[in-house]
């Protein structure tokens, strides 16, 4: 019988066959989604996506991209909003 745990979608199922010729299936957890601008949508490139635990072990550039907005906006957006903010001054 399955526990509790493995029976919602979080878990992605994968079919494995043992030394002996056995089916087994083993539950691993779904990778993240890749990081997005968040004016755009678009994936930035630059910035490694995997679940807290994997994360906290990287250095911090391989999280962030030195720049301002990076991380958060796309090169073309962060661009405009530099832009934007000096014309409105």
């Amino acid at each position: 019988m399955v526990s509790g745990r493995h029976k919602s979608r979080t878990f992605k199922r994968i079919f494995k066959v043992t030394p002996g010729g056995k089916n087994i299936l083993h539950y691993v957890l779904r990778k993240p989604s890749r990081a997005k601008c968040s004016k755009c949508g678009a994936i930035l490139p630059g910035i490694t996506n995997g679940r807290p635990t994997k994360m906290q072990n990287i250095p911090k550039s391989q999280k962030t991209v030195s720049r301002p907005y990076g991380g958060n906006l796309c090169s073309k957006c962060m661009r405009q909003t530099i832009k934007e903010k000096n014309l409105a001054e």
